[in-house]
């Protein structure tokens, strides 16, 4: 497609300069109807005053034509300026890829991806709203919609001031929920996972889209993160070893990530959330068998996983800033404050992402981790390490696993066996400029629930 459309603009361009050029031997060859007259004299005229008359009519003649001349090449300027804003309105709405793996298919339309945002309480949502609408190329390619539960009104306000540049929807069950009585202070989870069931079946089966991308009221996207999501669709839907992609990186913060390296993507066995994308194909599969609660955590059950993975960046496409929630803040004063938010736009959907087709990225992977050089904890903490690595620190159990995570200052928690950011049972970060794995031994082959 990219190839006919460049062949098209040559074509164009070379049939402007050819007319131009036959234009312009027409206006010198013309003969001029004020010369022809001139040509036969004024009875009593003499030479001398004819000659000057010939002179003052070629004159005439060359400032006619370089009039016209000049008006016809404006003329063809507005027509090839008309030519360029067609093709880059083309282009921008998603008609133009650069080659890459299970890109959509030619002459298509492009997927429509719409942006579901999970609201409750938090007024703060106009963060969120104002940022995903700064950063949208396009509102018909990415209708954002709005699901508010809790009944507040002064969010529902909130919401509602953006007009037509949102749908906003309401969760109609805000009754309470009959929880066991060592779970009545998770009645807040309860109600999420209530409210996510209700907010995707609407998206999915009301609105019938073919995919969506769940923001939470708390996240700030980066200004590539609409970019970043419509180059990883086709991705999604053609490799069924995957089956999200998410913007989040649990390790992302500042000094723990490559800030050279915002085009990095990863594989990643951990799910995610934090501003992620599913397909209605996953959806018909979750929905019936969806938990009363905590949802995210069960997602990362390996019923739910399946041995598939998520696509997760070296760089966070985005920023919690939600500090109060039914979580209290669990980690994110150590941890989720910290994150680096990306802010160089990368144009994703111009690269060649087959790395990450699961046979390649797994070789590539393998080489990468277990030919680098081994080392300790204590080597790495030392700074007599030279080089920017990489560098292999090798785990065996739980316990070392999280003793070795903490020293280096990355998450060490584990669900259903998997470490957070974990790809194979590896974690990948920046250790003061330096390249760590964070690995089990060479043979890896699955993950063990009870190490959880």
């Amino acid at each position: 497609m990219l190839r006919k459309k460049s062949s098209l603009i040559i074509c164009g361009a070379f049939i402007f300069l050819a007319w131009n050029v036959i234009l312009i031997f027409v206006f010198l060859r013309r003969p001029s109807t004020q010369g022809s007259q001139d040509s036969h004299g004024e009875p009593g005229n003499t030479g001398d005053t004819a000659g000057g008359g010939k002179f003052g009519n070629i004159m005439n003649e060359v400032m006619r034509v370089a009039d016209a001349f000049e008006a016809e090449l404006d003329s063809q300027r507005k027509i090839l300026l008309q030519i360029q804003n067609q093709w880059s309105v083309w282009e921008n709405k998603g008609g133009v890829t650069a080659a890459k793996p299970n890109s959509e298919v030619e002459h298509s339309p492009p997927v429509v991806i719409p942006i579901l945002v999970i609201a409750c309480n938090r007024v703060t949502v106009k963060r969120c709203l104002d940022k995903l609408i700064e950063h949208r190329p396009s509102a018909e390619l990415y209708p954002i919609i709005v699901s508010q539960d809790c009944g507040h009104a002064e969010t529902s306000d909130v919401i509602a001031s953006y007009g037509s540049q949102l749908t906003h929807i309401k969760q109609p069950d805000l009754s309470d929920i009959s929880v066991p009585s060592q779970h009545k202070k998770f009645q807040g989870y309860y109600k999420i996972s209530r409210h996510y069931r209700w907010a995707l079946s609407q998206v999915f089966n009301t609105f019938s889209y073919s995919t969506v991308v769940v923001v939470e009221d708390d996240l700030e996207v980066a200004p590539d993160f609409f970019e970043y999501f419509r180059s990883l669709h086709p991705i999604l839907k053609s490799d069924p070893t995957l089956w999200c992609v998410s913007a989040w990186n649990d390790n992302g913060r500042e000094g723990f990530v490559d800030p050279g390296k915002a085009s990095l993507l990863y594989r990643t066995d951990f799910f995610p959330g934090l501003g992620w994308m599913l397909t209605k194909d996953l959806w018909a599969e979750l929905e019936p068998k969806w938990p009363a609660s905590f949802w995210d955590d069960w997602m990362r059950h390996p019923d739910q996983r399946r041995d598939r993975s998520c696509i997760r960046p070296e760089i966070s496409r985005t920023l919690t800033f939600g500090r109060k929630g039914v979580s209290l803040g669990q980690f994110y004063d150590k941890y989720l404050r910290f994150i680096k938010l990306n802010s160089e736009f990368v144009p994703f959907t111009k690269m060649d992402l087959s790395y990450l087709e699961k046979k390649k990225y797994d070789e590539s992977f393998e080489k990468e981790v277990y030919g680098a050089s081994v080392v300790t904890v204590e080597d790495l903490q030392s700074g007599k390490l030279s080089g920017s690595g990489p560098f292999r620190v090798q785990y065996s159990s739980p316990d070392s696993f999280k003793t070795f995570a903490r020293n280096l200052g990355v998450m060490d928690d584990l669900k259903s066996g998997v470490p957070r950011a974990g790809y194979r049972g590896v974690i990948t970060f920046l250790f003061r400029g330096k390249r760590v794995y964070l690995a089990p031994p060479a043979g890896w082959s699955q993950y063990d629930p009870s190490w959880s």
